[in-house]
């Protein structure tokens, strides 16, 4: 799933997509966007290890020889001037973000976009196929879908790429109704009183 970043972790991010570039191209670029994934699964999976990269009481000094003692071997010399970079400016704690950041980016680069979609149902795999493709056509690049389920949803579907979502669910389109009947109600109504009675019986079905 895509996730939040903020302009300081794009930052931080484009400096080291562009320190890796410049260090072996695409090859480096995957090495350390594979590494910093790591990093983070490990930040992830171990709360204690999450507030010592954070706390403000540990002395940023004292805390640069236990990245060295932790990450040495296990990661390219890059990454871990960048760690300590992070750490003497206060900025570990943006992490995470910054591999967001850092992953977008490299999606960009080679033409992909993250996608997440929610169906009320699981979508088969062609279905998923078909979506794809089409999404390919619409947005000129190669969609990485993420699919959810969500049966409150109830039918249709919801799709956000970056910042835009797109409700095409039946729940939403429920919820629009609503604001216009309580808008619009008796005019809607009296204009087409057919069209308002086959949505309400469609409501009832639902529920």
């Amino acid at each position: 799933m895509t996730a939040h970043t903020d302009s300081l972790s794009r930052i931080y991010a484009k400096s080291l997509f562009e320190l890796a570039d410049e260090a072996g191209g695409r090859d480096k670029i995957l090495e350390v966007a594979d590494e910093l994934e790591q990093v983070c699964e490990l930040i992830r999976g171990d709360a204690s290890f999450c507030e010592y990269l954070d706390s403000p009481v540990i002395d940023a000094a004292r805390r640069a020889l236990g990245i060295r003692s932790i990450f040495t071997d296990r990661i390219t010399d890059l990454l871990m001037r960048f760690l300590l970079v992070l750490n003497t400016n206060g900025r570990l704690g943006h992490l995470e973000m910054i591999h967001t950041a850092f992953h977008q980016l490299v999606q960009d680069a080679w033409g992909r976009v993250e996608v997440d979609v929610w169906t009320a149902v699981e979508l088969e795999q062609d279905q998923q196929t078909a979506l794809a493709a089409r999404l390919h056509e619409i947005l000129g690049k190669e969609p990485v879908l993420h699919a959810a389920t969500d049966a409150s949803l109830i039918g249709g579907i919801k799709i956000r790429i970056g910042d835009r979502l797109l409700d095409g669910s039946v729940v939403a389109r429920l919820r629009q109704f609503e604001k216009n009947l309580k808008v619009n109600g008796s005019r809607i109504i009296s204009k087409s009183p057919a069209t308002f009675m086959a949505v309400a019986a469609g409501e009832e079905r639902f529920q």
